[in-house]
């Protein structure tokens, strides 16, 4: 566990983020086993009911995330505080709550599942197979809830490290999996969905039992209690306008979804959001560690190391991505050869292919635009600012959705993806309106060398 709240920023996010970043490669390589074997051993079809799946998937996504977001910047703001006692209480209140919320949604997912299907126009031909790795999905939400909780707590504490190591694992070993249930024992999509069921659940036992046990070697002056309402409603101050910015996206891409249902590009658009949510998701999480970051420093009062570290993040994520968004622009077609079935273009239909081309092509020169947006979103949130961000988000996917069905009026599919950046670009300048009225802003200059050194020591 690590104190960021010492230390030169720089060299401290980037000791601290280039894990995460890791792991986010491993987690990306993980969502996109499950669209290759899918594509490269059964067919369009079967990539397309994947893909179609995991708009839905988003929705219990956003409420995992809600759940990680809150317990993490809880979590860091006291252990930058060096309040251990009610860190702990802290931690436990959230896995408590985390597993109520788990079975409600187990429960509503296993009743709707097919009716949400149904209402983003799912084609005949995919229905069956979407229903089948949904319904498999919905039964894994304990793994994917506490799987993701105890990565997001293990990074409130300055670990960046354990998560790597747990997800690096469960990739590999998903990706095992899935060509072997599906290439061997020809399981078609169900293989696919209990891959990623037994590996998710795997690594959330171990996870969370490691994690359970690292708090034991915090030592505290007083028993900790195992559930606080105090605790509690921090928890849901902060997880229920999280969930709603998570639930936001979600809803907004079930939508655009829909739009993409209609035109029957279903696998092209998977293969290509795919590849681009490996972006996206890789800036949310160098993003989620300017978060912890930002969190520690405010616990232990030092703001003006904040902005140092903000800047620092950019210019990291900058370095790291600029290859991948420059591929995506000029060779986003042979990358959607990894989804093709047997690494061959002509098993896509030229539909699909344009689409999977075009949307790599216009979005991704605009992903220097969303590093900003996302790293100050990390900024706020790790201050507990969630409603700010939350509105911003809220405008970015109303553009979004009512420019997508209006454009692919009269451009097609193109239209679809001339709606991003309009809807990005609003949200940035919302979010940066937001982003310079915080301390961390107004007391940037204040920052010194004097800033780095340590407040007291953690006693472990």
């Amino acid at each position: 566990m690590k104190d960021l709240t010492v230390g030169n920023p720089t060299k401290v996010l980037w000791k601290f983020c280039l894990p995460l970043f890791g792991s986010i490669i491993f987690q990306q390589l993980y969502n996109l086993a499950d669209s290759i074997v899918a594509g490269q051993f059964i067919g369009e079809n079967a990539l397309g009911a994947v893909s179609n799946s995991y708009e839905i998937t988003l929705i219990f996504l956003a409420f995992a995330t809600g759940c990680n977001v809150a317990g993490s910047v809880i979590a860091s703001r006291l252990f930058g505080a060096k309040k251990f006692s009610e860190l702990k209480t802290a931690i436990y209140t959230t896995f408590i709550s985390t597993a109520i919320l788990t079975v409600t949604l187990m429960f509503l997912g296993i009743l709707l599942y097919n009716p949400l299907l149904k209402g983003i126009n799912t084609r005949e031909e995919i229905f069956k197979d979407s229903s089948l790795y949904l319904k498999i999905y919905i039964w894994g939400l304990p793994f994917l809830f506490f799987y993701n909780l105890a990565n997001g707590l293990f990074s409130a504490l300055g670990d960046s490290v354990t998560p790597f190591i747990f997800l690096a694992f469960s990739s590999i070993a998903n990706i095992g999996l899935d060509i072997l249930l599906v290439a061997k024992f020809n399981m078609g999509v169900a293989g696919v969905a209990w891959a990623t069921f037994i590996c998710q659940g795997v690594s959330c036992v171990g996870a969370t039992t490691l994690l359970l046990f690292k708090l034991t070697k915090i030592k505290t002056q007083e028993k900790p209690k195992l559930f606080s309402t105090t605790s509690l409603k921090a928890f849901v101050t902060l997880a229920i306008p999280t969930t709603m910015q998570q639930s936001f996206v979600s809803v907004g891409n079930i939508l655009v979804q829909r739009v993409v249902n209609s035109f029957g590009i279903e696998a092209g658009y998977g293969a290509a959001i795919k590849l681009h949510n490996l972006l996206i998701t890789s800036f949310s999480a160098l993003a989620n560690g300017v978060s912890s970051y930002t969190s520690q420093n405010l616990g232990a009062n030092k703001p003006e190391r904040i902005f140092k570290g903000f800047t620092s993040g950019i210019k990291m994520a900058v370095i790291l991505f600029t290859p991948i968004i420059l591929l995506y622009i000029f060779f986003g077609k042979y990358c959607l050869v990894l989804f093709a079935k047997d690494f061959s273009l002509s098993s896509f239909s030229s539909e699909n292919l344009h689409a999977g081309i075009m949307l790599l092509r216009i979005i991704s020169p605009f992903d220097y635009l969303s590093i900003l947006k996302l790293f100050m979103d990390g900024v706020l949130r790790g201050a507990g600012r969630i409603k700010e961000f939350t509105f911003a988000t809220f405008v970015d996917l109303f553009l979004r959705v009512i420019f997508a069905n209006i454009f692919s009026k009269f451009w097609g599919t193109t239209g679809i993806w001339l709606a991003w950046p309009i809807g990005w670009v609003a949200t940035t300048v919302i979010t940066g309106i937001f982003f310079v009225k915080g301390d961390w802003f107004k007391k940037r200059k204040e920052y010194s060398p004097q800033s780095d050194l340590p407040t007291c020591e953690i006693t472990e």
